[in-house]
């Protein structure tokens, strides 16, 4: 065939194949083209999961009418008119695609009209055939209406799916827009029905209330409010306590310069700050705004613009992992981020625990501590002798008993005092707010986890040479890359060097890995290294072994502990990071509050 132009319409359709990929796509291009208007109300009447009408209605600024053949021709846009604006948009469209993608696939109309116009104009495309402008009345802002999706495009059309299946989708990616534009009200109808009703807020509480509205109010009432920034990058919003994971992604939500993306990075990041708290297979929840330079991040790199590209990724991935993994490091038991599951079906949500109220402790909790003082005196300070019942636990008796100064001040630790052991395996105090419940198992075993990562760090990574070298098959870009990173490799416990054009000698790893396949754990970390620029591979493997170690050498049930013990136990919790949960991920405490234990027993009543 020769070469020759494509039609318009063709080529239209080309993009759309592109651009549009089902209603979902629709609704996403005409709802981000309303708030790049400056829309604040916007309200979305959708039939048959989209197939059969979208229309999007907003109260933005506006388009002219002699404009309006031009916002539905290809490359034809009002935000960007220089590759200057482009390296710094922030608007979320900028391609000038959409709506001529859509038109050709459509039977389309919009209709719209600025503030200082005596009446608004109407513009029909009909797969692809437009028809002259006309004026039509409409109050200020935009009505987009796109009829019979795919109905020139039959093969497409039956690629849909169900229609409950193309609704989700819609409702999913509103639900991501509404997490991200807070100040800006939805209303969403299907079938002449109406589905949701976003509310428009302003400041922290408007952020709070459209999270509960988006999410529910169990996600904000079990994560943690973040607000971080360094290097010129900001990182804020809200992220899942362990305890809260899922057992699918379904709650992740990362948005940058207020651009909702999918990026392996930042995923990756992200799972490795959750790495040490969660059981295996669950996910953790977030919803997170990066803000940067829009100059630092390239938002042209995917046709639906679902994906960005950082110029300084490592930096990017590193403020991500250190601001998270900062975060859930102070989920500590007794701090106010750390707030526990709640501990069987059917009882109020658990409380957080809190500082003591004004005005100091409940008489019967300051009798409590007076009495523990006057009773058991100071802790021991030395270590219990070899073959004591408590050698095991030797540093719980190095914690202070509280004082009577202490006790009639009322200042009382958040996990309280222990009052009893349930079934060898419970420990059971009482704080400033009811009862604590804690699993002394597992509570001691992330004490246990984290005082062994703390002695390894302060050793560092020593290395174990190989008894004989052994060489690895790779490819002449591994290789490259073995030489590129040789500081990080050492600086891991690899002594590990060139041998040919395609081949790397191994001839020492971390000593505390000895026991773990060489070969894989070397190849793997200098996969790593090539994707991100750093690894955490050696850690990851040190930590799997120390949780086993420190599984190993806790607190068994069924253990009688004294109320020493007991109490130094949860000095030692309140003292420890992400002591919240245990290494698996279960929780290691919960919280009942006076009002709870009211309700069971219908006190009040």
């Amino acid at each position: 065939m020769p070469i020759r132009p494509l039609p318009e319409t063709l080529i239209n359709q080309i993009a759309a194949g592109e651009v549009i990929e089902r209603p979902s796509s629709v609704v996403k291009e005409l709802v981000e083209n309303a708030l790049d208007a400056g829309a604040r109300r916007l309200e979305i009447e959708l039939e048959e999961g989209g197939a059969r009408l979208i229309r999007v209605r907003d109260d933005g600024g506006g388009i002219a009418a002699d404009e309006l053949p031009l916002a539905a021709s290809r490359h034809a846009t009002s935000k960007i008119a220089s590759l200057e604006d482009l390296e710094q948009v922030l608007s979320l469209g900028f391609r000038g695609e959409a709506l001529p993608s859509i038109a050709s696939v459509s039977r389309f109309r919009v209709v719209s009209r600025q503030a200082d116009a005596a009446h608004g104009a109407v513009l029909a495309i009909d797969g692809g055939k437009a028809e002259p402008v006309a004026p039509h009345p409409h109050p200020p802002g935009t009505t987009v209406e796109v009829r019979e999706l795919f109905f020139n495009v039959p093969a497409r059309r039956r690629f849909l799916r169900a229609e409950r299946t193309e609704l989700g989708h819609i409702e999913e990616w509103l639900r991501s827009l509404a997490l991200a534009r807070p100040e800006v009200e939805l209303r969403i109808a299907h079938n002449g029905r109406s589905l949701r009703h976003y509310r428009a807020g302003e400041g922290e509480a408007g952020l709070r209330e459209r999270l509960a509205q988006a999410l529910g109010a169990e996600f904000a009432e079990a994560s943690l409010r973040i607000d971080v920034e360094a290097a010129g990058l900001r990182l804020s919003g809200w992220i899942g306590l362990p305890t809260a994971a899922r057992g699918s992604a379904d709650q992740q939500y990362f948005y940058v310069n207020g651009r909702i993306v999918r990026d392996r990075l930042v995923a990756h990041a992200v799972r490795q700050a959750y790495g040490d708290v969660l059981f295996h297979g669950r996910h953790p929840t977030f919803v997170l705004f990066l803000d940067i330079d829009p100059r630092r991040v390239d938002v042209n790199v995917h046709p639906a613009k679902h994906e960005v590209r950082f110029r300084e990724g490592r930096l990017v991935h590193d403020f991500v992992y250190r601001s998270l993994h900062e975060a859930l490091a102070g989920t500590r038991a007794g701090s106010i981020a750390s707030q526990p599951a709640a501990p069987w079906p059917g009882l109020a949500r658990v409380g957080w625990v809190a500082p003591p109220a004004q005005g100091g402790l409940s008489l019967p909790l300051r009798e409590q501590a007076a009495a523990y003082a006057a009773l058991y005196g100071p802790a021991p300070t030395q270590p219990l002798p070899a073959g004591s019942e408590a050698h095991a636990q030797p540093e719980w008796a190095t914690a202070s008993a509280p004082t009577e100064r202490e006790a009639d001040a009322g200042e009382a630790p958040p996990l309280g005092y222990a009052l009893a052991q349930l079934h060898g395996i419970f420990i059971l105090a009482e704080n400033a707010q009811g009862l604590i419940l804690v699993d002394m198992h597992a509570a001691h075993e992330r004490i246990t986890y984290e005082r062994l990562k703390a002695a390894q760090d302060g050793e560092g990574i020593r290395s174990q040479p190989l008894l004989v070298p052994m060489v690895l098959a790779v490819s002449e870009r591994e290789a490259d890359a073995a030489e590129q990173h040789a500081a990080a490799l050492q600086a891991l416990g690899f002594e590990l060097t060139r041998s040919g054009p395609a081949a790397l000698s191994l001839r020492a790893v971390p000593a505390i890995l000895a026991g773990v396949d060489p070969r894989r754990l070397a190849l793997d970390v200098l996969a790593d290294l090539m994707e991100h620029g750093s690894s955490q591979r050696v850690e990851a493997e040190r930590n799997g072994l120390l949780s086993t170690m420190a599984c190993h050498a806790s607190v068994r049930a069924n253990r009688r502990l004294t109320v020493p013990e007991m109490n130094a136990l949860l000095r030692d919790m309140e003292a420890t990071e992400r002591s919240g949960q245990c290494n698996h991920g279960r929780p290691t405490w919960v919280q009942l509050t006076r009002a709870e234990l009211d309700r069971l027993f219908l006190r009040g009543r």
